[in-house]
């Protein structure tokens, strides 16, 4: 029994460390954090399902605390945290496959998505393929490119940073 408190306890450090770093990283880089060309620097750490599951809420909570902090409106808050909650378990799924990969459910997510919040809840009159390119293209570069550095700078300290007890 005590083992099992051990893994809750630190399932729920690591998914509120996850969150808080998540909400500092977007606003403090809130310029590039937000609108129609967005590079949310704290989408990096999507990669972190890889190691622990407990990345999964973690990023999902810190998504909905950055929108709200953030000032955006309801339908942002809910969809853009749901793009990034489909994001993260897409990501935790694909944890045993080639890394390049696991990037690949977050920027998916938030393209698909994002756009028609952008249109619908911002009224931005830009068309929605345009957003889906932008909003990928700042995915890519906060997953594929600065998550790729920050999964090959947790990898060697994998068993360390995210032992489960």
């Amino acid at each position: 029994m005590k083992k099992n408190k051990t893994v809750n306890v630190l399932f729920l450090a690591q998914a509120a460390m996850i969150a808080a770093i998540y909400v500092v990283l977007t606003l403090v880089f809130a310029p590039f954090s937000y609108g129609e060309v967005q590079v949310r620097i704290s989408e990096a750490l999507t990669i972190l399902p890889v190691f622990t599951p407990a990345a999964v809420p973690g990023l999902f909570v810190g998504c909905i605390i950055s929108n709200i902090l953030g000032g955006c409106i309801v339908p942002d808050i809910i969809f853009g945290s749901i793009a990034t909650l489909i994001g993260a378990v897409g990501t935790y799924l694909l944890r045993n496959q080639n890394r390049f990969l696991a990037p690949l459910p977050p920027i998916i997510a938030n393209a698909l998505i994002v756009p028609f919040v952008l249109r619908y809840g911002y009224q931005v009159p830009l068309p929605i393929p345009f957003m889906m390119l932008t909003v990928g293209v700042g995915e890519i570069i906060s997953c594929e490119v600065l998550g790729m550095v920050v999964y090959t700078a947790l990898k060697k300290y994998r068993a360390v940073i995210f032992k489960t007890a």
